[in-house]
């Protein structure tokens, strides 16, 4: 978000501690339920996201429920595990996506939506240490490697967080302050 005509500020800067529920059925409802609601609690121009993996094979999933697929108080771990354990009986390739929803919220103004997503497989195998969650098994073709193997530099340019938050930028530089 470097150069937007903003002062960056985060949840604790403005002394909010509530946590939104994520009850949206969509990535585009959980990042609009975040984001309406800190715009809200906060009087200020607001950024949320939400994030999920979308295996082919599996008709989406884990998708708006990546973080929860495996049950409450699950591991990164045994996220991959339930993953490669749904795969298996599937025929590969493993097509899959990561996709992110930036949505922009401003009291009483209609929010702003803005996805990124990255293209790439399931791998049976986790490889790398970078990252979290999904990464270590979402291979990119294009670069022969995990999303857990990317540098922060190659992750930062490639990942659809970093598609989803350009497209944001984007919308914000014309947004006055």
């Amino acid at each position: 978000m470097e150069g937007v005509p903003f002062e960056l500020v985060s949840l604790s800067d403005v002394e909010i501690a509530h946590d939104v529920d994520e009850t949206g059925s969509t990535l585009e409802e959980n990042a609009t339920l975040k984001a309406v609601t800190y715009a809200s609690l906060s009087g200020l121009l607001t950024l949320a996201d939400d994030s999920g993996l979308e295996v082919e094979a599996l008709g989406g999933e884990p998708g708006v429920r990546s973080a929860r697929y495996a049950g409450e108080g699950a591991t990164d771990q045994d996220r991959i595990d339930l993953v490669l354990k749904n795969l298996a009986d599937k025929p590969l390739p493993w097509n899959a996506r990561f996709r992110c929803v930036v949505a922009i919220a401003r009291p009483g103004e209609p929010v702003q939506l803005h996805s990124g997503e990255c293209l790439g497989a399931i791998i049976t195998e986790p490889r790398g240490t970078n990252g979290f969650g999904y990464d270590p098994v979402f291979l990119i073709p294009q670069v022969s490697k995990t999303m857990a193997e990317l540098t922060s530099d190659e992750k930062n340019r490639l990942s659809h967080r970093s598609v989803a938050a350009r497209m944001a930028k984007g919308a914000l530089m014309g947004v006055p302050g």
